[in-house]
């Protein structure tokens, strides 16, 4: 018996040792690995904003070339209607680089639908369709050209991105950084017309001046393109894009993908020639499908609408019980990791047109990156409120290669990793366990020595039964005789010990 709770005890600490090493790791590693050949490159969660790999992304700005088209698409279809008719100006054919192309021979005086127009600028990046897009939206492509800067500013982008023209050829203060090329990309894939006329694989311009008959264009990203299996361009999940090149830009490329309920966008700067910079733009897609998984905020964030105390939110009181998390949005964690491995940060209403219920934005990192945010909002007013499910995403503070939970009490208000707390409930079981089992050690102690006394009893019962009353006197005097007081017991040496004359009766039936 003393065995068996000796080795029960034994478990028990072990098993503290083992949780205590286990529990408080820390979280898995944020991948890196990509192996991309191009200078500079990132590929980012276009539902959480996250930024899964970038390769001096951030603090290093380069020419974006034609990539640009995906910005101007942006802005005509914010302030156009695919049907409206586009005349193609001298100004609009004749405002290009010399060496630029022309390949369908457009014409001064042509008219072409918006619709048109965005095909011939996403398909196979004409210029020419380019600027007269823009003075159709602004009269004129200085204009415009104002209009792309305040976009990118809106959307988060650094002072590093800057544009001088529409179509992305050369210019003196023309670069953008990867990171903000894929926020833009982001914003753009999110028009579903945008993506509607990039995904395309052929499009058909029905009359021109130098074609009545018209003619068909065909998609010129390869990685939309391929249908082959046994091509090593062959990538099913990308779904639209934009390819460009300068001789000062290399290749560049935007590729927008779709699989199992995610949604990446990748950017190549300056990448290497045909087809290395296609096989870099696939590559940081995998990595990203591969390597990351999307956790929906609603379905995992308790904090801030559960409980009964109220909130305080920027001076206004809140109860949890009013508060809504904003449906649909997701964080992006490393596969091995879970929610509770993110942190939270409450934070005051940021960026343009917020939904008019929103009180607060939910932004989680995880390691100080950015992976994901919610606004948090009030129950009233939802019917007819249209949520705005894009927040800004905001940017990393630096190049990744470069390198509340409120609670309804003081202490839940403490924010713990969830490492931490799972280390917090194991050790809390392991320790009522070991209690339990030092408390078994001392009762069972206790119950051996009451039977013992017991047995000891009864063997005086015994002897009493089967002799006569003067030989148990004399058997009882006998053992008194023998024992000596407990400090004395202590000091004397050991010596064998001598036969207890009720010995003879332990085998007796109790």
């Amino acid at each position: 018996m003393k065995q068996k709770i000796r080795r029960l005890v034994c478990c028990c600490l072990a098993a503290i040792h083992i949780f205590t090493i286990t529990v408080f790791a820390e979280p898995p590693v944020w991948p890196s690995d990509t192996g991309i050949q191009a200078e500079s490159g990132a590929v980012i969660d276009a539902d959480s904003g996250a930024l899964l790999f970038g390769q001096n992304c951030v603090n290093t700005a380069y020419p974006p070339a034609s990539i640009t088209k995906l910005l101007t698409a942006l802005i005509v279809l914010e302030h156009c209607e695919l049907d409206e008719v586009v005349t193609f100006s001298e100004t609009a054919m004749n405002h290009v680089e010399a060496d630029s192309g022309n390949k369908y021979n457009l014409l001064a005086g042509e008219r072409l639908t918006v619709e048109d127009c965005l095909h011939l600028l996403l398909l196979v990046s004409t210029n020419q369709a380019a600027n007269a897009l823009a003075e159709h939206v602004a009269g004129s492509i200085p204009a415009f050209v104002d209009m792309m800067n305040a976009k990118v500013a809106e959307l988060g982008c650094s002072s590093k991105t800057h544009f001088d023209n529409p179509s992305g050829l050369n210019g003196d203060t023309q670069h953008v950084t990867a990171y903000d090329m894929a926020l833009i990309a982001q914003a753009a894939f999110d028009n579903e017309s945008l993506l509607k006329v990039s995904s395309a694989l052929s499009y058909k311009i029905n009359s021109t001046i130098s074609y009545p008959d018209g003619f068909t264009i065909r998609q010129e990203h390869r990685l939309v393109s391929t249908t082959d299996p046994n091509n090593q361009l062959y990538y099913p999940p990308a779904i639209a894009g934009k390819t460009g090149y300068l001789m000062k830009a290399g290749n560049t490329l935007v590729t927008y993908a779709e699989k199992d309920g995610r949604r990446l966008i990748s950017v190549v700067l300056k990448g290497s020639p045909n087809p290395v910079y296609f096989l870099d733009g696939k590559t940081l897609l995998e990595f990203g499908f591969d390597r990351f998984q999307n956790v929906s905020i609603t379905d995992h964030e308790t904090r801030y609408v559960t409980g009964e105390e109220s909130i305080d939110i920027q001076g206004t009181s809140y109860l949890p019980s009013d508060l809504m998390i904003e449906p649909g949005r997701v964080i992006t964690l490393p596969r091995d990791a879970s929610f509770e491995d993110a942190a939270l940060a409450l934070e005051p209403l940021s960026g343009s047109n917020p939904p008019a219920n929103a009180v607060a934005v939910l932004r989680y990192t995880y390691n100080d990156r950015f992976i994901g945010s919610a606004y948090l909002m009030t129950k009233e007013s939802l019917s007819g409120v249209d949520v705005d499910l894009s927040i800004s995403p905001g940017s990393n503070d630096s190049d990744p290669d470069e390198s509340k939970r409120p609670g309804r009490s003081w202490f839940s208000r403490i924010h713990l990793p969830g490492t931490a707390a799972v280390a917090i409930a194991v050790l809390t079981l392991l320790g009522t366990l070991t209690a339990s089992a030092v408390f078994w050690v001392l009762y069972s102690r206790r119950k051996e020595a009451r039977e013992l006394a017991a047995r000891r009893e009864a063997r005086r019962r015994r002897l009493k039964a089967h002799g006569d009353e003067d030989e148990f006197e004399r058997l009882l005097e006998m053992r008194k005789s023998r024992e000596i007081s407990p400090q004395k017991r202590r000091s004397s040496p050991p010596r064998k010990r001598e036969p207890d004359p009720f010995d003879e009766f332990d085998d007796f039936p109790l």
